[in-house]
């Protein structure tokens, strides 16, 4: 298992694909694909037919994953790159631009 330089809560810009230049914060992170949900990145359309549920059915829009690899943590406006480092015998994340821990 990889350790994940991002997590639930962060606001993160997309580097690549369609969605690029685009921010929001993690909603959800799936670990086991290296994806994560971003809110409001990447919207989809899915065909609902009706049920119980949705009597009405029709289009609706939600947030498909996002590649961890296409992601960056925003600090301060900012891009940066992460590292993480052992600070009074804890483990933190820091940014590698401003040598912060996050």
């Amino acid at each position: 298992m990889t350790k994940l330089k991002i997590k639930t809560g962060d606001t993160v810009r997309v580097t690549a694909g369609d969605d690029k230049g685009q921010e929001g914060k993690i909603v959800k992170v799936l670990i086991d694909k290296n994806k994560a949900i971003v809110e409001g990145v990447n919207m989809v359309s899915k065909h609902t037919k009706p049920s119980a549920q949705n009597p009405q059915g029709g289009i609706s829009k939600f947030e498909a994953p996002v590649h961890i690899s296409n992601l960056m943590l925003v600090e301060n406006g900012e891009t940066t790159r992460v590292g993480f480092r052992t600070e009074d015998g804890k483990k933190v994340r820091f940014s590698k631009k401003t040598d912060k821990a996050i």
